[in-house]
């Protein structure tokens, strides 16, 4: 097959599935080689990267896929975003936050930084799967310790948590205020 054909083919395969797709999963859903669905991905970035398509391929937490462009995508998500997704307020934005840049995190150390309680935020990330409990602090009276999902990776099209915007000094300092 050539380069074009197979590149029309993995495209096909990232519009097909929901979840983002490795190479190794493209390579076996499309029956290619991985080396060959690599190259098939570099003709497909350039593709999206004309300003006449309104799609990108991201990668997002480890695999590929088809998303809108994020111009679009603030214009489209009222009707074609997932009803679940909602809108997070800005409360559970800044917890959300204080979780991202300060992971693994308390509750305490949240409500340190935020200079209020964090229980129904803190519940509200949970149910919404953008956090999880990632383990108990070794201090007295071992308490939970947070951090981001895949789902939270996803959510915000990032492909890992280091693809998060860096905090400016007096950013930063603040979200240390816990340590």
């Amino acid at each position: 097959m050539e380069l074009l054909k197979e590149s029309a083919l993995v495209e096909a395969v990232l519009f097909l599935e929901h979840e983002p797709q490795t190479e190794k999963a493209l390579a076996a859903s499309a029956q290619l080689s991985e080396e060959v669905v690599s190259r098939c991905l570099e003709m497909l970035k350039e593709k999206y990267t004309a300003e006449n398509s309104g799609i990108d391929l991201a990668k997002i937490t480890g695999g590929w896929s088809l998303v809108p462009k994020r111009y679009i995508w603030d214009v489209l998500k009222e009707k074609y975003g997932n009803k679940n997704e909602g809108k997070l307020s800005r409360p559970a934005i800044e917890t959300l936050s204080i979780i991202a840049y300060s992971q693994p995190v308390t509750r305490a150390e949240i409500e340190a930084i935020r200079g209020v309680s964090a229980d129904t935020m803190i519940r509200l990330l949970m149910e919404r799967n953008l956090i999880k409990e990632v383990g108990k602090k070794d201090i007295p009276g071992k308490p939970i310790q947070y951090g981001t999902t895949k789902e939270f990776l996803k959510f915000f099209r990032l492909n890992s948590i280091a693809d998060l915007p860096r905090l400016d000094d007096e950013e930063n300092e603040r979200f240390e205020l816990a340590r």
